[in-house]
């Protein structure tokens, strides 16, 4: 079968490979579409990172560079192993991209998303979404209904953005300020808004703030070159401030701007992945008494996820901007996200096509 593999930096290859094998507790499924990740492209521009290099192969799933690639992916189960009968051949599944250690309980409330060595399907081993095909373990994989194979693509970005909201406690009826409306920014705002969260957005592209008015995630969308986005939040809230601000940027004035327009005693998380150490100021974090949270990943929220798209209270179809075949992988996915990424939100890939 087809896959992309990825070999080093700037070094990602479509090539021929061997048929994944049914193994007990083990479900087959045909890919359907697999997103692209910022994730992947700093791995194409930067890595590896998640991506064990040659030589050096990761703890649990014994592999290294060459991998497969691919982890926001969809499709349709076409073999199940004897032990697991509570899936269907023919049923339309996501899965939830972990790789993590046998013993590590995934049950609710566990933070296995915190557990040792952990990484990811598509970037730690163990197959792709990249690929035709792959073999998973049945705890990761969830079906979905009725919602549409293209869009199922992004419930595992969008159960980013959920697990940022369970992480941050906000409640329907609360203000959000998100700072950054790329891919991350707009699916956690399309989360909080379908939470029943009034959404602010702090944005400078223009593509990307019509992106978050027509797609209906924002209820304001701010400029920081039209005034003090801080002040501007102040006056839509009757001068308290939001209760919540999400970073997605990973641009460190727009932190310090969502620990200047949380009211006091607000939460800001940070979902955003750093390459770099951020100042960050602390002394509004002391005077206000900030709660500043990291998220990482997600945990259990897959369900609850697709729960969301089900109910037609979130609409997955306008943050689709793209659909190539794989191989247009580098030179209509990669490259457009990353010379031309305001005019994207998310880029899909048939990996049949």
């Amino acid at each position: 079968m087809r896959a992309a593999r990825y070999y080093d930096r700037n070094d990602i290859r479509i090539e021929d490979i061997a048929e994944p094998e049914l193994k007990p507790g083990t479900v087959a499924i045909e890919v359907a579409w697999c997103g692209i990740c910022g994730t992947d492209l700093h791995e194409y521009l930067e890595g590896p990172i998640f991506i064990p290099p040659a030589g050096h192969p990761h703890p649990i799933s014994g592999e290294a560079a060459p991998v497969v690639i691919g982890h926001e992916f969809s499709g349709t189960i076409i073999g199940l192993a004897d032990d697991v009968n509570d899936l269907q051949v023919g049923e339309n599944v996501v899965v939830e991209p972990y790789i993590i250690g046998d013993d590590v309980d995934t049950g609710p409330g566990s933070d296995y998303q915190l557990s040792k060595d952990m990484n990811f399907i598509g970037l730690g081993g163990r197959g792709g979404g990249l690929a035709e095909r792959i073999v998973v373990e049945r705890r990761w994989v969830h079906p979905i209904g009725d919602i549409p194979l293209d869009q199922a693509a992004l419930i595992e970005p969008l159960s980013v953005g959920h697990h940022a909201f369970v992480r941050s406690g906000a409640t329907a009826g609360q203000t959000a300020i998100v700072g950054g409306a790329g891919p991350i920014g707009l699916l956690t705002a399309a989360v909080l808004k379908a939470e029943g969260l009034t959404v602010y957005i702090s944005e400078r592209s223009q593509a990307r703030k019509t992106m978050a008015t027509e797609t209906g995630v924002a209820d304001e969308v701010f400029d920081p070159r039209d005034g003090d986005v801080a002040e501007m939040v102040r006056e839509w809230t009757g001068g308290r401030g939001a209760d919540v601000g999400f970073e997605c940027s990973s641009v460190p004035v727009v932190l310090d701007t969502l620990i200047d327009a949380v009211r006091p005693g607000g939460v800001v998380v940070n979902v955003s992945i750093w390459g770099h150490n951020p100042p960050v100021d602390m002394p509004q974090l002391v005077l206000k008494e900030i709660d500043l949270r990291g998220t990482i990943g997600y945990a259990n929220d897959h369900p609850d996820t697709i729960a969301l798209v089900q109910s037609g209270r979130l609409d997955l179809a306008p943050f689709i901007t793209g659909r190539i075949a794989l191989d247009e992988l580098v030179s209509k996915g990669y490259d457009q996200l990353i010379n031309n990424n305001e005019e994207h939100v998310k880029i899909i890939v048939n990996p049949h096509a």
